[in-house]
């Protein structure tokens, strides 16, 4: 038997409350909801029931062009709108939402309020983020009036430009192009550049790009070089110019020393104003001359960091050398005082002058000592190793053996009684009596007598008269003697003596 339709739908709504389901009024309930929910978040773009969300507090000192519902940019895509427009004092207070997409902005954020394009009409908010290395500014944090700007409205600059204003600035235009367009006089061209001389204002200004070229590619490498070879160097410059406009404002007595100083130096410089204007003026070819010196020094940079790198482990052991080195500077202290080496450097400076004196003195004795050297060298050591070749000679230099007769006489010496050593000898006796000359003189200063067993063959060698000295001849340019020359022949035998 077939069912009805309201039959069929008891049915399954009794299956669907047996099988412990929803029933149709929760259903339809639930589908409200959803599409009220998706009409919600169409509109409001923000869960429900979640707050304001993400919201930033500026301080502007005027912020009548901006009104509530007005969007919030960030590169001209729309991140947020205005929430509220408040006074605070003399300025006001805007707060204003950021949505994650526009997320994060930093402490260092800045706001400009700017006007809209035509159709749009009104203004809005424009948002610089900050810088990445600034920390985040938190839900409800204020962005400060320094860091806030407000567009310039076309009233505000008719305002500003009433007619005196208007006056002056035409004053302004007319005086400046008669500047530019007068010719000047010979005593203000004795002061210009030679470049110059003769030309108008605007004259010498076109005459300036002739140089333009050059000077512009330099003030690119000048600017290229400001932007740093790193992330964040000019924000680090920026940082290190704000630390010392810090220690500037802490310094306010030194500063108005300085600015005193300063007026003094640029009178100084006004009174050389001349030699200025020639310094200036020779200036162009120094850099020119210098530009070469420059290159040259740029290609021995190469060289000096090799040999800083080279120096570097040097470097790097100078603390432990230092170390090592305290012990040693520690004893050396003690040894330079007064009771060391500080005490004979004392005594050294003291006798410093007489070793002068001395050392003066002395070089008047070296040409002396330089002829006794000579002397010895060259006459008296020759001598002495000359062998004397007679019936008595040893074979060896005769300097040696004067060394053997000493030696012998100090044998014949060893025996003494109380009256001294005496000399031995062996008594003898013969029937030849001899004699000789006394040297020395005594009881007989005429001879010594005494007997042989044979008569004497003679002495050697000859003694001959004392030969003369000549204090005029300097040793050392007299010739070497021969020893064996006739002078040094055997004497004759001396003559027999009947008893």
């Amino acid at each position: 038997m077939a069912r009805t339709r309201s039959q069929r739908g008891k049915y399954n709504e009794q299956f669907f409350r047996s099988m412990g389901g929803p029933g149709p009024t929760a259903v339809g309930i639930f589908v409200v909801l959803l599409i009220v929910f998706g009409f919600y978040m169409a509109f409001a773009k923000q869960l429900p029931f979640t707050g304001a969300g993400y919201e930033l507090n500026a301080t502007f000192q005027n912020a009548a062009n901006i009104r509530t519902g007005s969007p919030v940019r960030i590169a001209g895509v729309n991140v947020g709108e205005v929430k509220s427009v408040s006074s605070e004092g003399d300025n006001s207070k805007v707060t204003f939402t950021v949505s994650s997409s526009g997320q994060p902005i930093h402490s260092d954020a800045f706001v400009k309020i700017r006007p809209r394009i035509f159709l749009e009409g009104n203004f809005f908010l424009d948002i610089d983020p900050g810088s990445p290395s600034k920390p985040d500014l938190p839900s409800s944090g204020t962005i400060p009036v320094s860091h806030t700007a407000t567009a310039v409205q076309l009233d505000e600059v008719l305002t500003a430009l009433q007619s005196p204003q208007r006056q002056n600035l035409r004053s302004l235009l007319e005086g400046f192009g008669t500047a530019l367009g007068a010719q000047p006089t010979a005593a203000q061209d004795l002061t210009q550049d030679p470049d110059v001389q003769g030309l108008t204002g605007g004259e010498a200004l076109n005459k300036t790009f002739d140089h333009g070229a050059a000077a512009g590619k330099n003030t690119a490498i000048v600017n290229q070089a400001f932007l740093g070879t790193a992330p964040h160097d000019l924000s680090g410059l920026l940082r290190g110019t704000s630390r010392f406009m810090g220690a500037l404002a802490s310094s306010e007595q030194q500063l108005k020393d300085l600015i005193t100083n300063f007026n003094t130096t640029t009178g100084a410089l006004a009174d050389e104003s001349q030699n200025l204007s020639d310094t200036v003026r020779l200036l162009a070819p120094t850099l020119t001359t210098a530009r070469s010196s420059l290159l040259h020094l740029n290609d021995s940079l190469p060289f000096l960091r090799t040999f800083a790198i080279e120096l570097r482990p040097g470097i790097a052991e100078l603390p432990a050398t230092f170390r090592a080195a305290d012990p040693w500077l520690d004893q050396t202290k003690p040894l330079l005082s007064k009771g060391e080496l500080g005490g004979i450097a004392h005594l050294l400076r003291k006798g410093t002058p007489g070793l002068a004196g001395a050392t003066g003195a002395g070089l008047s004795a070296l040409p002396s000592l330089t002829k006794t050297s000579n002397c010895v060298a060259n006459v008296l050591i020759p001598t002495g190793d000359q062998v004397i070749n007679d019936s008595f000679s040893s074979g060896e230099p005769n300097y040696r053996e004067a060394f053997y007769g000493f030696v012998d006489l100090a044998g014949e010496s060893q025996n003494f009684d109380g009256n001294g050593p005496y000399v031995r000898f062996q008594s003898g006796g013969g029937p030849v009596k001899v004699r000789v000359n006394n040297p020395i003189g005594g009881l007989n200063a005429n001879a010594l007598t005494g007997f042989t067993i044979k008569p004497l063959l003679g002495s050697q060698p000859a003694l001959g008269p004392k030969p003369a000295i000549n204090h005029k001849v300097a040793c050392d340019t007299q010739s070497v003697p021969n020893l064996n020359g006739p002078a040094g022949q055997p004497g004759p035998a001396s003559p027999a003596v009947s008893p």
